[in-house]
């Protein structure tokens, strides 16, 4: 009896904790960081060239090394491995915001980082035991995070210096890759003697995410400027992460409310949806706090300067059904932003819905299905255009973002009975938000019917401005 109890008490943890790190709407979504060793030597550096505008810069990072090793006893230099580390975003509609990612491990022998091109590690360390020539960093367990643009040039390399920020593979692929180089001392000069790190560790920018030990892959091949020639990596090892919601957080940081014109009963966000641990330090809207300079304040953390709320949430969903056609209907999106310190660019809301399968236009906001599985067709990624609507800002006047969907109907499936016409799911930068329970949704009157849409535009747009004064 005994071991049956152990047995279940070990699978159910096993399960756990494989579906913490699960997500169903993006099952394949991860984040690789590779780790490509380029060059071992012993008296200076073969540095790969992309482009013209990177010769003066490799040439300064060279000269700088070839310095700092003319100047040491010669016993690092014997033992140093020059490297590339490229983080890649595989998620579908999580990316990295503002302060961005930090990446973390722990060497396996007594490594230290000489110099770093694209990013910079969090701590020196102690080098103490280095005389005429400092490095980078000494840290058994290094912390480094992207560099902010508009660094000097001879700091860069590749995709980097975007402050952390990487954006979501389904969303951007070309944005969603940063990249950084480094210099490691004391780390072996060959295949048989360099150690791979341990214990590696990806914050973006909070915790949540769970990554596995190093893995041996195939080197990575390189294409020279000229299109000409393949060179590849003496040594390539990958590194995956994903992430966990019940591990970034205890509570959701969204939730969702809702309206219809059939009904004059708005549902709002559940009470406490996020959490009322924050309500001796929210704000109303009248607050003198919000009329001081950000650098008077006195909070410590001022990214998370909420606005008094029943549901205590950063971000509130809005979904209101607004119009029935004969044989379309159409729904209105609006975003909310109740943090007073905090903006949000390079969003996305993610909706499950049986309706998302005829998606006939998309007003204001850009939107891509996604099809997580071949025979199901209900999800899809709401996000901004660029250099129009893609940051949320603060709350405020300008903190929300609205959108109207129109959708063709299904005779077979549709219907506004049963609360249908609202969503399954919905999730905002990556984050399942907390949606109202089913028996108080705005139910369909007996007697309503479903043709006389002038009416029903009238009513939607009372509902709808009330909410957004709301």
């Amino acid at each position: 009896m005994k071991m049956r109890f152990l047995f279940f008490i070990v699978l159910f943890l096993v399960l756990f904790s494989c579906s913490g790190a699960y997500d169903p709407l993006d099952p394949t979504g991860n984040v690789t960081i590779k780790w490509d060793i380029m060059s071992w030597t012993t008296d200076g550096y073969i540095v790969s060239i992309r482009s013209i505008a990177d010769i003066m810069a490799k040439f300064i990072i060279l000269y700088n090394t070839l310095l700092k090793l003319s100047c040491d006893d010669g016993s690092a230099a014997k033992k140093t491995s020059q490297a590339i580390v490229t983080l890649f975003n595989f998620q579908t509609f999580r990316h990295f915001m503002k302060p961005g990612w930090t990446i973390g491990w722990t060497w396996a022998k007594k490594e230290i980082i000489w110099s770093i091109n694209g990013a910079q590690a969090v701590e020196q360390g102690d080098c103490s035991k280095f005389k005429a020539n400092i490095p980078h960093s000494c840290k058994r367990s290094p912390a480094v995070v992207d560099l902010l643009p508009g660094v000097p040039f001879n700091q860069q390399f590749g995709n980097c210096c975007k402050g952390g920020v990487v954006a979501a593979w389904g969303q951007d692929p070309s944005a969603a890759i940063s990249q950084f180089q480094i210099t490691v001392g004391l780390s072996g000069t060959s295949n048989k003697t360099v150690k791979l790190p341990k214990s590696f560790t990806l914050l973006g920018p909070g915790p949540g995410y769970t990554c596995g030990p190093p893995k041996m892959v195939p080197s990575t091949k390189f294409l020279t400027p000229d299109g000409l020639r393949r060179t590849q990596a003496l040594l390539t090892w990958n590194v995956t992460c994903t992430y966990s919601q019940f591990m970034a957080r205890k509570n959701p940081s969204c939730c969702v409310s809702l309206s219809s014109f059939y009904n004059q009963i708005l549902t709002p966000c559940p009470t406490c949806a996020c959490g009322c641990q924050n309500n001796d330090t929210c704000v109303n809207g009248d607050s003198r706090i919000l009329q001081l300079p950000v650098g008077n304040t006195t909070r410590k953390d001022n990214s998370s300067l909420l606005q008094c709320t029943h549901h205590m949430c950063p971000i509130r969903v809005h979904w209101h059904v607004k119009v029935n056609y004969k044989e379309y209907w159409r729904l209105k999106i609006a975003i909310t932003n109740f943090n007073y310190m905090k903006n949000y660019s390079t969003w996305t809301l993610v909706v499950q819905h049986p309706n998302l399968n005829n998606v006939t236009q998309v007003f204001s906001f850009e939107y891509k299905p996604l099809i997580a599985y071949d025979s199901i067709n209900d999800t899809g990624m709401f996000y901004g255009m660029k250099d129009y609507n893609d940051v949320l800002m603060e709350a405020g006047p300008l903190g929300n973002l609205q959108s109207e969907v129109l959708l063709q109907k299904d005779q077979n499936t549709f219907t506004f009975k049963q609360g249908w016409a609202f969503p399954r799911k919905v999730y905002f930068n990556g984050d399942e938000c907390m949606v109202p329970p089913p028996d108080t949704y705005p139910f369909l009157p007996n007697s309503a019917h479903g043709s006389p849409h002038v009416f029903s535009m009238l009513i939607s747009t009372l509902i709808f401005l009330f909410v957004y004064i709301w």
